[in-house]
């Protein structure tokens, strides 16, 4: 395990963090306290830090523009105005199906949004993996039980995903003008070991930086399926990778305390913060998402 400079960027705990990404052209990080329904927002050279109670469980945004965000939630998804968070629902998303909520989703290249959904109480196969390509909303593979890892590599031909149970990262070929599948999923890499795949982010190099889930690390996979790195984190349920910083060198990590009792948190005290690791990546920015 290898041991990076780490510092705390929040130590309020989240129940389920989630959804981290950033904007380089504000130097600002946001992700998501699911279970909360609790949007962050952190301005990384003050280090200052704000709380937005979006009223229902999200999970993931994209950057529209300056202005705007898309946020995910567990209903469908709004357009969020920066200037005051006033939310305006743009497209219904299993909004009748009380059972589930959203979970991990990324932008591809293109614009193309692909949005995962899953149960609330992670209910074998009651979500799936959508993508949101022109205004609209298609189903790209059903029946998923904890929508995972979805990234992209760098020339947008390849997309990434992972249903947690299964412990697999699947590779798809994909066009990338549209970041839409072009073949079926293959498999790129059977986990083993402690810890589930959780989320993931692709670097420039086109290498996997995937969160494991109660391993209390960040694995690094070449585009082969290789683990490259492994890097440790101080909370147990590491959650999901960002770049962040200026070269983007950076690595922001969510991580969670959903599902632990009161001896399982004493035993871990930093469940649920958010984290900083100097990880000398070469990261890539987030792409805006394109809503027609």
């Amino acid at each position: 395990m290898e041991q990076v400079t780490t510092s705390v960027l929040s130590d309020d705990p989240c129940h389920l963090g989630e959804g981290p990404t950033y904007d380089v052209t504000t130097d600002t990080a946001w992700w998501f306290d699911i279970r909360e329904g609790r949007l962050f927002e952190a301005q990384l050279g003050s280090r200052s830090i704000r709380v937005h109670s979006l009223g229902r469980m999200a999970s993931a945004l994209g950057r529209i523009d300056a202005e705007r965000q898309l946020i995910v939630a567990e209903d469908g998804l709004y357009i969020r105005k920066l200037a005051d968070g006033a939310m305006t629902l743009f497209l219904p998303l299993e909004a009748g199906n009380t059972v589930t909520r959203s979970n991990d989703c990324r932008v591809h290249q293109s614009g193309t949004f692909w949005i995962g959904t899953m149960g609330k109480k992670a209910e074998p196969k009651a979500g799936a993996i959508y993508a949101l390509h022109r205004g609209k909303i298609s189903t790209l593979f059903p029946d998923i039980s904890i929508p995972n890892s979805i990234c992209f590599s760098p020339d947008g031909a390849t997309g990434y995903f992972t249903d947690t149970p299964r412990a697999v990262l699947y590779a798809v070929p994909l066009n990338p003008d549209t970041g839409l599948p072009r073949g079926e999923p293959e498999v790129l890499l059977r986990h083993t070991g402690i810890g589930g795949l959780d989320g993931s982010v692709c670097d420039a190099d086109g290498n996997i930086w995937n969160a494991c889930w109660g391993a209390s690390r960040i694995d690094v996979y070449s585009p082969q399926g290789e683990r490259l790195r492994s890097l440790s984190v101080p909370a147990r349920q590491a959650s999901c990778p960002a770049f962040v910083g200026s070269d983007l060198s950076r690595l922001l990590v969510t991580s969670a305390w959903q599902d632990m009792d009161a001896t399982a948190r004493a035993a871990d005290p930093q469940a649920g913060y958010t984290f900083l690791l100097e990880a000398s990546a070469r990261g890539r920015a987030e792409p805006d998402v394109t809503l027609a």
